[in-house]
């Protein structure tokens, strides 16, 4: 077992502020996000002591700020599409609207149904929750600051820092909540602009323009590097690709923002930026989204000498087993460098939970991990794309089939889309191990799971080949594929 033993509490006797209470328990949990919770959920079923602290309100980033209320707001945008296009089915709609205040109502409750919820679980697994900044001191002390300025200070013989993550910013764009937007201040827009540039091609990114563009705004995504969606597969990418371009979405490619300015009217803004060929250019909008990725929150939550490393990028050094390099602290979820995922820190929690529990888990394979973009299409991938797995150094063979010919795809009026195999090739040429499964389309986030169990089951195509598909279903699409890369293709070319 990794770390100190957790069958009694350990109190850590040191100096402590004069105003300060302490009180131990056999794991703080600092951070309650996805991992966080998911840590203190699964530690308490199991009869730990847990505490858990939190800055703000449980559930985090994912559940205030970023999951949850960016995938309302894209369902939102789906009923909308869908409202407009409902004269294709026979049903006359007339008027369609948006009322964006309305669904930052509908939004905001979704939300306090998952907070409450999340806090009856916490109660129920007798999780103690502490309000306040958590920061580790030496001796696995966890001193809490709260609003009011008073100090608490838990110990224990662990200690799982989780403290998450906040939106990066760059130069020249400085966040002011009226021209200057990231995720934070987006989701919290009570009304939509007529015109945005999107700084950033990436998932997010791609997200908030897919989302924008549905409801009306003009969008322009600037993206610095060859292509937005970087790591997902290229014949996937090139889905999004032609459908954002069919629904007006300018995407410019190898560019380099280099400020703004806003205009003269005070409506909006001129974001300059370089084109490939080293002119520079500029798009007029009225909001600019700053979607360039987050970094860790590692700020202030690790005192000096507790021994734990941080790197030059903030991000706290642990193993394959989530341990620090101090004896007893672990880190999961955005704070250490593994996908940021929210999903990711569920599994890493259990993963640190079960060494205090005694047991010996199985590290997280990040490069089979299940990956989610809630674009229009949607895009989900588990394994590796083509090219990384040319380059990892495999011989491959690939099949890859569209959704026009699937029957359900056609009757709800969505065959834009893609699934593409990519398996390991054995020396008779025939499909092998399935190495990556990537999709673009209809719904592809929930058909996920058989191509995800497929990666890591190490399943090949001939097994895989052998599942019933039902009918008619949009996971036809996966299936034929798979039979088709097997030597055995029905409908499918």
């Amino acid at each position: 077992m990794v770390g100190p033993s957790v069958g009694a509490a350990r109190k850590v006797v040191v100096p402590t502020a004069q105003s300060s209470q302490e009180q131990s328990f056999d794991v703080v949990v600092v951070g309650g996000g996805p991992g966080g919770y998911a840590a203190a959920l699964y530690g308490g079923r199991k009869g730990l002591r847990v505490a858990l602290v939190e800055k703000d309100k449980v559930g985090g980033t994912c559940l205030h700020r970023g999951c949850i209320p960016a995938k309302e707001l894209l369902e939102t945008a789906a009923v909308y599409r869908t409202v407009k296009g409902a004269k294709e089915f026979g049903v006359g709609v007339e008027g369609v609207t948006v009322d964006f205040s309305a669904t930052q109502v509908r939004k905001r409750k979704v939300i306090d149904t998952q907070h409450k919820g999340l806090q009856g679980l916490l109660k129920k697994c007798k999780v103690t929750t502490f309000a306040g900044t958590g920061s580790l001191q030496p001796g696995r002390v966890v001193r809490v600051e709260a609003a009011d300025g008073s100090v608490t200070e838990v110990t224990a013989p662990a200690v799982l820092l989780a403290a998450g993550s906040v939106p990066r910013t760059i130069p020249g764009f400085e966040v002011d909540g009226r021209f200057v937007l990231t995720s934070d201040e987006v989701l919290d827009m009570e009304r939509l602009p007529a015109t945005a540039a999107v700084i950033g091609g990436g998932a997010i990114g791609c997200e908030f323009a897919s989302m924008l563009s549905d409801m009306g705004v003009k969008v322009t995504v600037l993206e610095a590097l060859p292509s937005i969606l970087p790591g997902v597969d290229k014949d996937v990418t090139a889905v999004v690709v032609k459908s954002f371009a069919k629904r007006g979405i300018d995407i410019k490619t190898g560019v380099r923002v280099q400020g703004h300015e806003p205009a003269a009217d005070g409506a909006s803004t001129a974001v300059r930026y370089s084109s490939p060929q080293g002119g520079e250019e500029a798009v007029v909008v009225e909001a600019v989204v700053v979607s360039v990725g987050r970094r860790p929150y590692s700020d202030n939550l690790v005192a000096p000498g507790c021994g734990v490393e941080v790197d030059e990028r903030g991000f706290v050094k642990v193993d394959d087993l989530l341990q620090t390099s101090a004896e007893g602290v672990w880190a999961i979820g955005d704070l250490v460098a593994t996908p940021g995922l929210a999903h990711v820190g569920f599994a890493e929690a259990m993963v640190v939970v079960d060494q205090l529990l005694g047991k010996d888990p199985v590290p997280v394979d990040y490069d089979k991990v299940p990956w989610c973009v809630y674009t229009f299409p949607e895009v989900a991938f588990a394994g590796l794309s083509e090219d990384a797995a040319r380059e990892a150094g495999y011989d491959v063979v690939t099949k890859k089939d569209p959704f026009v010919g699937n029957g359900r795809a056609a009757i709800i009026g969505e065959t834009e889309g893609v699934v593409k195999l990519i398996a390991e090739k054995l020396p008779d040429g025939r499909a092998g191990r399935i190495l990556g499964v990537h999709m673009a389309g209809p719904w592809v986030t929930e058909q996920l799971g058989q191509g995800y169990l497929a990666v890591n089951w190490e399943a090949t195509a001939d097994e895989v080949a052998q599942f019933v598909q039902p009918h008619p279903s949009l996971s036809e699409v996966f299936g034929e594929t798979m039979l088709a890369l097997a030597g055995r293709g029905l409908h499918v070319g």
